[in-house]
């Protein structure tokens, strides 16, 4: 009886699940169209045709002229760009070590049973809320009101202007990305905790060789969006310091000392109608060097995750 009892569970749950399936397969176009054509309408066209224009001179895209490689040319030859490039590199190196370093700092304090620990989640998650130009424009009022008292201002100096898009960005994100630690923390089974304690491992040890391995998976999500963030940047940028201060170089031209990648492709678009297809061909450069920063660091870092 016993086993005729679990046949028919077995046979009644195989029943159901085939007549689940069975709309869900007839229908599956219904809802996957109206999802793959947003997607081809909102980003595989509008990719393709930014490629296109890349190769191109052009005021809109009914006018464009094919110039081939020669806005590559011009962006690889521009001395803002190259210098957009290093300091939007060094820029996500420290942003990313200062994000990930306190979200997890803060984390691993609020999963030690604290009193008041909801109550610390939500205050530090608070800033991801506030908008980039907002925070943008409210930081250099709090900068310039602070550096006055020194005679010096953040629109003057690089290395100002550099920390504070860091000490900015910092405050933003580090409460995102310790909800995510926080999870990935509470997701670490007991029973390793307490195995180790009883092999005699200390706090320190059970950290390093426990825990962190464990909580690998979020530290993959944290650097990718702490990574992707980064060299994405525009907005924060764009109100903290607009890329001020301004070199003049010996040709004439300037050279704006805390310019993004991002800004810099905005600002190139904003010289002429000449520069639209330069302005086109460093988004392009921007986003293959963007995907492959993202992937190599996503298959890096799978690497090393521990499967539970």
């Amino acid at each position: 009886m016993k086993k005729r009892k679990i046949k028919g569970i077995t046979d009644r749950n195989a029943v159901n699940s085939r007549l689940l399936r069975r709309p869900i397969q007839r229908c599956f176009p219904l809802f996957l169209l109206p999802t793959l054509a947003a997607f081809c309408i909102g980003f595989v066209y509008p990719f393709l045709q930014g490629l296109y224009l890349s190769f191109c001179n052009f005021l809109t895209t009914r006018d464009a002229t094919w110039v081939g490689l020669a806005n590559y040319v011009k962006a690889f030859s521009d001395p803002s760009f190259l210098r957009a490039f290093w300091f939007t590199s060094l820029f996500a190196l420290v942003s990313i070590v200062v994000i990930n370093l306190f979200a997890f700092v803060l984390a691993y304090a609020l999963t030690q049973k604290i009193k008041g620990s909801n109550l610390f989640r939500t205050v530090f998650f608070m800033p991801n809320l506030i908008g980039g130009i907002v925070l943008g424009y409210i930081w250099s009022t709090i900068f310039d009101a602070i550096l006055q008292n020194y005679g010096k201002q953040l629109a003057t100096d690089a290395t100002l202007g550099f920390w504070g898009l860091v000490i900015l960005v910092a405050w933003q994100q580090i409460g995102y990305m310790m909800i995510i630690y926080i999870a990935g923390l509470q997701a670490v089974p007991e029973e390793l905790n307490e195995a180790a304690k009883i092999d005699g491992a200390g706090r320190w040890q059970t950290l390093w060789h426990v825990t962190i391995p464990n909580v690998m998976p979020s530290i993959t999500i944290c650097l990718f969006l702490t990574l992707t963030n980064s060299f994405k940047l525009f907005d924060q940028n764009l109100a903290l310091t607009g890329g001020a201060p301004i070199r003049t170089l010996a040709d004439g031209s300037q050279l704006k000392l805390t310019e993004m990648l991002a800004l810099n492709i905005k600002s190139t678009f904003d010289i002429n109608q000449n520069w639209h297809g330069v302005a086109q061909a460093k988004a392009v450069v921007f986003f293959v060097l963007v995907a492959v920063l993202a992937l190599s660091q996503l298959y890096f870092t799978r690497k090393k995750e521990v499967q539970q």
